[in-house]
């Protein structure tokens, strides 16, 4: 520890004293502490022009300066790049690269080890979750360090809104360890607000109260923003709708606002105190709504910035008709105040330790975190008092009407208590057949989508079948015929597959079928591009908007992949190969998809008979088929 100590010292002595345009050269070991916050050796690019790695090595020192806030001060679009270098006397030892903002759309990470590129990886949340190295809700980058090895990484920060860039190393053991314990407080923190919102939300079922039903769908969009925020609600929720990720914050921010909007107008009984602070909610919450709603069609960081002063306004505005009415003597006015403070001061805090105005050793997220747990459980309190106070204003005034009507008193009673059973047993009678239908109707929707996926799988590849590939050329050529773009077909065809199944059985080749297939998806980097099992040992892939030259490129990197494929059977290693017929083109008529699939069929073909192993693009000049 004070062999670590002294060199962290002797570091950042040098970083103080060095040229901002200079990297430093951290030295790491088996010693150090983690995390290891990566700031202080962070250099910083924003080049106008510059969009690979070659570009921005030849960038000048001069373009080049130390990392600070103000270079990702700002809502709009980012494009910038990080720079920092790593070496460690010690022998090989493992660490990882942790970046802790769930909300950046595209990272680039170019490693390099003494100047010489080993690794490109690319995530970020416009992706599926399953493509990321690391399943995390942070993005995670593992790596080894070999003795007096240089490494250095540039990172290629592309996104909206938020750029905070919080890179920390960590060892493996560290980083497992913090992990599990934030899982649980995260875990802990939203297992409290959904069960707060769901419990409300019974209520609101069991009571028909809309004070109840406004704050249920408050508590519940709120625990669904945090949720996103921290990347947990596209890690368990939509992890395959990476487009979904991109607009929940811009559309759940202003669903919040607009919810707390009707719960205070409820709370505060505005309807009977004051009709201008009334219409003024109102106004504001149809407001907020229209705000959500048009920002899946506005610009990410204009969106933000809209709602950004949207939800500081009406917050002020609220506390501002809060504190008039607790003034007015409104006991749940004072309390509501008190709750919405907390709420208010949390994320103060957590906006001032983002900018680093403040520096205490607390999480960001953490003051806002539980601001808004202490406003959520004290929001509840506040409602519990005015159930409980009405209660008690419903019994007093029965009683004066009692006292008044004594002649009457017992026949009602009995009246009241009766109608009060049969309420209960209807609400639980309709309650039990309510989730009863909702459980049937989940089972159903399960089994219906578990059909519908079976019906477009092929069994023994695990790509898209026959049937898919069918409906999508139809769909992909109407777009192509609509748009006027380009849609390229590819037909591949296992060379000498048969020899394999006659040789090593047929195992060996269905399993030949299924490499090859895994390879076929690993190469297709588009949401939009297709593989499918064509038949036999055949696949036909579908590359929308792509040209012959594009379409001819991918071929070539698929069957340069499959050539590499180090498959082995029984001991033995079996080579394969794939021949690929090309054909691309702008449908111009209902027939032209099919034509081009022929056209596919038959350059597939001329590669067969040119010799296998190749790519041919397809030309009228058509030759006899081949096995």
């Amino acid at each position: 520890m004070l062999k670590n100590f002294f060199s962290l010292i002797l570091l950042l002595g040098l970083w103080i004293c060095s040229s901002p345009t200079s990297a430093i050269l951290l030295s790491i070991d088996e010693s150090t502490t983690t995390p290891l916050n990566l700031t202080p050796w962070l250099m910083v690019a924003h080049p106008v022009s510059a969009n690979n790695l070659a570009d921005i090595q030849a960038l000048p020192k001069n373009d080049w300066h130390s990392f600070t806030n103000a270079d990702i001060q700002k809502l709009s679009g980012h494009d910038f790049w990080l720079n920092f270098s790593l070496t460690s006397p010690d022998k090989i030892i493992s660490h990882i690269l942790a970046l802790d903002n769930p909300l950046l759309d595209k990272i680039t990470i170019y490693h390099l080890v003494d100047n010489s590129l080993i690794n490109t990886t690319i995530m970020g949340d416009i992706f599926p979750y399953s493509e990321r190295p690391f399943l995390s809700n942070i993005f995670l980058y593992p790596f080894k360090i070999n003795k007096n090895d240089t490494h250095t990484f540039y990172l290629h920060i592309q996104t909206e809104g938020n750029a905070a860039v919080p890179l920390n190393l960590w060892s493996s053991n560290d980083l497992a360890q913090i992990a599990e314990a934030t899982a649980v407080e995260h875990g802990f923190q939203l297992g409290i607000l959904a069960a707060i919102g769901i419990f409300s939300l019974f209520i609101a079922f069991a009571s028909g109260s809309f004070s109840y039903s406004y704050y249920s769908g408050y508590v519940l969009s709120m625990t669904l923003l945090v949720a996103t925020i921290n990347g947990f609600a596209f890690r368990y929720l939509w992890p395959d709708w990476p487009v979904l990720q991109q607009i929940m914050v811009p559309f759940l921010l202003p669903l919040v606002m607009a919810f707390a909007l009707m719960f205070t107008e409820k709370i505060l009984q505005l309807k009977y105190l004051n009709r201008r602070m009334l219409l003024i909610c109102r106004y504001s919450a149809v407001y907020i709504l229209c705000v959500g709603l048009a920002s899946p069609f506005m610009h990410y960081g204009n969106a933000l910035y809209i709602e950004i002063i949207s939800v500081a306004v009406i917050s002020l505005v609220l506390m501002v008709f809060a504190i008039t009415q607790a003034i007015n003597g409104h006991k749940l006015a004072r309390m509501y105040t008190i709750g919405w403070m907390s709420m208010l001061t949390g994320a103060c805090i957590s906006s001032l330790l983002y900018l680093s105005v403040i520096e205490l050793n607390v999480k960001p997220q953490t003051p806002v975190m539980l601001g808004l747990t202490f406003e959520i459980i004290f929001m509840s309190l506040v409602l519990a008092i005015r159930y409980n106070d009405e209660r008690k204003s419903k019994i007093r005034i029965q009683q004066e009407a009692l006292k008044q009507a004594q002649k009457i008193r017992s026949a009602r009673e009995e009246a009241l208590k009766a109608e009060a059973e049969s309420n209960q047993k209807l609400e639980q009678m309709v309650q039990e057949r309510t989730l009863e239908l909702e459980i049937t109707l989940r089972e159903l929707h399960e089994v219906n989508h578990k059909l519908t996926e079976q019906s477009t799988i092929d069994s023994l590849t695990g790509v898209k079948n026959r049937s898919a590939f069918d409906k999508r050329l139809i769909a992909e050529s109407r777009i192509s015929r609509r748009q006027e773009t380009p849609i390229a077909l590819l037909m591949l065809d296992i060379d000498r597959f048969k020899s394999i199944n006659d040789q090593y059985g047929h195992l060996a080749g269905d399993q030949a079928l299924r490499v090859i297939a895994q390879t076929l998806q690993q190469h297709l980097k588009r949401p939009t591009d297709l593989v499918s099992r064509f038949g036999g040992e055949e696949f036909a892939i579908i590359l929308p908007n792509t040209v012959a030259e594009g379409a001819i490129q991918v071929a070539e990197t698929i069957r340069e992949a499959v050539a590499a494929i180090k498959f082995e059977w029984e001991g033995k290693v079996i080579p394969l190969s794939i021949s690929i017929g090309v054909s691309a083109d702008i449908v111009t008529h209902e027939q032209h998809g099919t034509e081009l699939l022929e056209q596919a069929d038959k350059a597939l073909y001329q590669a067969k008979n040119g010799g296998r192993n190749q790519v041919r693009l397809y030309s009228p000049a058509a030759t006899p088929a081949s096995n």
